[in-house]
């Protein structure tokens, strides 16, 4: 399957990204620390958001299946710029908190869909992801 999403320069380093399918728009800008005013996302944070959606949408995938309700998890991404040899991401830390306990299988379910991510699959392997899931007590 492919997917069509035109891209346009719309000056002062941002761009407007149109989604094929459904015309939904992205705006990015240049992050503040790389000659860009930080306005929006920076192309590099679409990546981060992307991880972290592709995760929890993997885990839905996988609880959907088995009859489980994840509704109400949530991802954040801490993501690290390395400035040498050129600038790239180079880590990213993924935090998934699930809004209730699971059983042990269940967790194990679905851990083990969160890390067959595709985004995850993408990345350069010189990207450090780090992925950690947070359980109510």
């Amino acid at each position: 399957m492919s997917v069509r999403i035109d891209i346009a320069y719309r000056g002062d380093l941002h761009t407007e990204a149109v989604h094929g399918p459904s015309s939904s728009v992205i705006i990015t800008d240049a992050p503040a620390d790389n000659h860009g005013k930080g306005e929006a996302f920076s192309p590099t944070d679409l990546v981060a958001a992307a991880l972290g959606s592709c995760i929890i949408t993997i885990m839905g995938i996988a609880a959907q299946q088995r009859g489980l309700n994840i509704d109400g998890t949530t991802a954040t991404v801490v993501k690290e710029m390395a400035e040498k040899p050129g600038r790239r991401i180079r880590r990213l830390d993924v935090t998934i908190s699930l809004p209730r306990s699971f059983a042990e299988r269940e967790r194990q379910i679905l851990e083990h869909a969160a890390h067959a991510c595709p985004v995850h699959d993408s990345l350069h392997p010189e990207v450090e992801v780090l992925v950690k899931f947070e359980y109510p007590a």
